[in-house]
């Protein structure tokens, strides 16, 4: 592989986005909903032909999920502590044009942890110099993601199923006829926060029903309550884990001035990050180590 163009492919379990990517410039930018779980193993060889034929006959480097055992090859994962330069040592390759990132995973404080796609965007953002060589860096989503990095290495992560626990409260169970409003940036996500600050979340969770029952916050308010709690909870635990005082958050807009919101008012201080230019960073760099 060279730093010629390229097409780079964030695979992620229901989500697809293409780039056409020359020396670290975006070309064209394609999304879909062609997620992993959509396809089989077998769909995959017409899935990638198909881009190729819209995009261009170029190499293709492809991150996320398309790696899992969910996607094309279950392609083994490199261990924390690890760069991009570990990552590009280890890429799957399909063929001589076509190749998988393979992920990372985390043995350490006696807890696993593995992620997919997410190493491209993190590692990829201090590359950039979006954030410094040593950092505390959150990636909110369905699977929030919170990694350390030093000397420009990702040295631990944690996942939290935040976004999936409010999902399935919104869902289905007891709170949720409550939760169907709109989750805003108020006293209600704020007193959550506090809330969630204590770390006792069943029993926070059921006091949710309780205030609805007794008339103590009004249901359209709860849905921006249930969110601070889960939100804050994830914050106040990963705040707990470590000296910095400052976390950069990858996220849209919207979900990551929740959480910078958050870490402000848990006592951190909050920097917004640009994933699109931290992926498109990381997976250039991919391409040129593995040249």
């Amino acid at each position: 592989m060279t730093s010629d163009p390229f097409i780079a492919v964030d695979w992620g379990t229901t989500n697809r986005r293409a780039f056409v990517i020359d020396r670290g410039r975006v070309l064209r930018i394609e999304r879909d909903a062609q997620g992993a779980a959509t396809l089989t193993a077998d769909d995959y060889p017409a899935a990638v032909a198909e881009l190729r034929e819209r995009l261009g006959d170029l190499p293709m480097l492809l991150a996320g999920m398309v790696g899992s055992t969910i996607g094309w090859r279950d392609v083994p994962y490199v261990a924390a502590p690890a760069g991009l330069d570990q990552l590009a040592a280890a890429l799957h390759r399909i063929d001589d044009r076509t190749a998988i990132v393979p992920g990372l995973c985390d043995r350490s404080d006696g807890r696993a942890d593995v992620m997919r796609g997410e190493e491209v965007q993190l590692l990829g953002a201090v590359a950039a110099e979006l954030v410094p060589r040593n950092a505390l860096l959150c990636q909110p989503g369905t699977h929030c993601k919170w990694a350390t990095v030093e000397n420009s290495r990702i040295t631990r992560f944690t996942t939290a199923m935040t976004g999936e626990l409010f999902a399935l409260l919104r869902g289905g169970g007891l709170l949720a006829r409550q939760l169907g409003g709109d989750v805003v940036d108020g006293p209600a996500f704020h007193d959550g926060l506090a809330e969630g600050a204590k770390r006792d979340l069943a029993a926070s969770l059921f006091g949710i029903r309780v205030s609805g029952v007794l008339g103590l916050r009004d249901d359209r308010d709860a849905a921006s309550f249930a969110s601070g709690l889960l939100i804050g909870a994830d914050v106040a635990a990963r705040l707990g884990e470590t000296d910095a005082s400052e976390a950069h958050i990858l996220a849209d807009p919207g979900l990551g001035a929740l959480y910078a919101a958050a870490v402000s008012a848990l006592g951190g201080r909050p920097a917004m990050i640009d994933s699109q230019p931290a992926f498109v960073a990381g997976i250039t760099r991919l391409r040129e180590l593995a040249a």
